[in-house]
């Protein structure tokens, strides 16, 4: 039996309101996910899931790729600076909590800019206390 699992995140499209961070760790445990809008990419990134609370930054992540991109994907996208730096505070908004098992620390995200060309509706690569992530959301399709 393999020790590789994978667990699909929203699998059937109905869970809304979410926001997670899979943080990359060689853990054995896969997440996959569809993303970039009605371009139905599908991604898988091995590591922990860490639930994170946002809610105006979810709204504004919507806001940017529902509306502004119009659910169309950005994957492979040059971001011009105003809208990298839209995205950038987007993501620096939203808290993390870091924990070693005896004290959890407030952190926020930070966008990854050296994988800003994988940023993508429900996909964004984020940078974490814990180590580099990505950051997912329901898609929108």
């Amino acid at each position: 039996m393999s020790s590789r699992r994978f667990v699909t995140l929203d699998q059937d499209g109905t869970a809304d309101g979410w926001l997670h961070v899979v943080v990359e760790a060689p853990t054995g445990v896969f997440y996959q996910q569809q993303y970039g809008g009605h371009l139905c990419r599908q991604g898988r990134t091995e590591g922990f899931l860490v639930p994170v609370f946002g809610p105006v930054a979810l709204d504004a992540l919507r806001q940017l790729f529902e509306e502004e991109f119009a659910g169309g994907g950005t994957w492979n996208y040059s971001w011009p600076d105003g809208e990298r730096g839209r995205l950038r505070g987007i993501v620096e908004s939203i808290p993390y909590w870091a924990s070693d098992g005896h004290t959890e620390d407030l952190h926020t995200l930070g966008l990854d800019e050296s994988r800003i060309r994988d940023a993508d509706e429900a996909w964004v690569p984020v940078i974490t206390p814990d180590g580099p992530g990505v950051l997912l959301w329901a898609n929108s399709d």
